[in-house]
């Protein structure tokens, strides 16, 4: 079988009984490729796809032509109408493409959930002050908007839009390159969805390598009663009193929470996609909803070390140890915190301590409930903006070359 990605132009005729006469006219003796599983004409308008039968049971590889669109004339305006097929997009701007949409639906995930992120981040405190608890995301809406203004909740969002550009470039172009790569190893022809889960993984290496450092200015000027006057401020005053350290004191944690969350993202996002919509066209209802549901489903699962993951980024845990009582009524954390001489709380596993230390099991699902109302539009949004303009770049690109090639009639 051909590699992705072979480009060479030659004459082949089809002549397999099963694929469907009209596209046996289209292609036969005439000039095609072969790219990412799909057969591209002359004018690089999709002809139809290889792909491996789905019931086993025969020897060798069957070719199956799915036919979505075969153009009856060569004019420019019926090629100009033919369906882009915005999965397999031109050779050499792939990545790009990748990185500019993941850009923007990066940008506008983050931005338009800040508000839940905010009351998220304030319901995983492990000791909240009497004017920050909150009883569900609506209540505590209400209660930061009235005590605190109308801006509050959307304080810091200027940091996690600069980081997030960048971090979801990366993110996206990476995970849509590894995941033909690793698929076309795994399993050849067809979908794999440990290839997905595992790109998925790769591919947060490098967002959380960019993203971390704005993590922890956002979220320490989400905390009530934050005593930062701006983003400037915040880096400044951690830099001078932690040190640079300080901005990736909970990567390792983000990376043990966002690997397996993204895994699970990945997998499920790409199961549904083959049950909602198997041809892989442009379909924005399928992109919301299998991106809501995975983005659920890996929220819940990962909340425990999302809360492991706040307290490293907002360090409360020298000054809620003092709170923890000891059985005769002696103040243990004031002992434990003036021994340690008020040390930063550092590493995944003195964060779990602390966190059971002070509120049980039920502890490390705080929060829960906001973190799946944040993350089930945010990853909808995300999948279905980096869908639309991954399909509006392609179809523009695809108009673009066929304006060329007439122009050079």
């Amino acid at each position: 079988m051909e590699a992705d990605g072979f480009v060479s132009r030659r004459r082949m005729a089809v002549d397999s009984p099963s694929v469907d006469a009209g596209v046996t006219a289209g292609a036969a003796g005439a000039d095609i490729r072969w790219l990412s599983g799909r057969i591209l004409d002359a004018t690089e308008g999709f002809v139809g796809g290889l792909s491996p039968p789905r019931i086993t049971g025969e020897p060798d590889f069957a070719a199956v032509l799915q036919l979505r669109a075969v153009p009856e004339t060569t004019t420019v305006a019926t090629n100009t109408e033919t369906e882009v097929d915005y999965e397999g997009l031109p050779q050499g701007v792939t990545t790009s493409t990748h990185m500019l949409a993941g850009a923007v639906a990066g940008i506008m995930e983050h931005c338009l959930m800040y508000p839940i992120d905010c009351v998220k981040t304030r319901m995983q405190s492990l000791r909240p002050e009497p004017g920050a608890r909150y009883r569900n995301v609506m209540d505590a809406l209400r209660q930061i908007i009235r005590t605190e203004g109308v801006w509050r909740p959307v304080r810091g969002l200027n940091v996690v839009a600069v980081g997030a550009g960048p971090a979801h470039a990366l993110y996206f172009a990476c995970y849509e390159k590894l995941k033909l790569s690793l698929g076309d190893v795994v399993h050849p022809g067809a979908n794999s969805h440990f290839a997905n889960g595992l790109a998925g993984c790769m591919a947060t290496l490098l967002h959380d390598a960019v993203m971390n450092p704005a993590e922890v200015v956002k979220q320490r000027m989400q905390m009530y009663n934050s005593p930062y006057r701006g983003v400037l401020d915040c880096v400044g005053s951690v830099w001078k009193r932690e040190g640079p350290g300080a901005f990736y004191r909970s990567y390792t944690t983000q990376l043990t929470m966002n690997v397996p969350f993204q895994a699970l993202h990945f997998m499920t996002y790409e199961y549904l996609q083959e049950v909602l919509n198997p041809h892989r066209q442009y379909n924005p209802s399928s992109h919301v909803v299998s991106g809501a549901l995975a983005g659920a489903v890996a929220a819940a699962a990962t909340t425990p070390l999302d809360v492991c993951k706040t307290l490293l980024n907002t360090q409360e845990g020298p000054a809620v140890l003092a709170q923890v009582q000891g059985p005769g009524g002696a103040s243990v954390g004031v002992q434990a915190a003036s021994s340690t001489g008020g040390r930063q709380i550092s590493g995944l596993g003195e964060a779990f301590r602390t966190v059971y230390r002070m509120g049980g099991g039920a502890a490390f699902f705080k929060g829960v409930q906001a973190r799946i109302i944040y993350q089930m539009p945010s990853t909808a949004i995300s999948w279905s903006v980096y869908e639309f303009f991954k399909y509006v770049i392609t179809k523009r690109r695809h108009e673009r070359r066929l304006r060329d090639r007439d122009s050079e009639k």
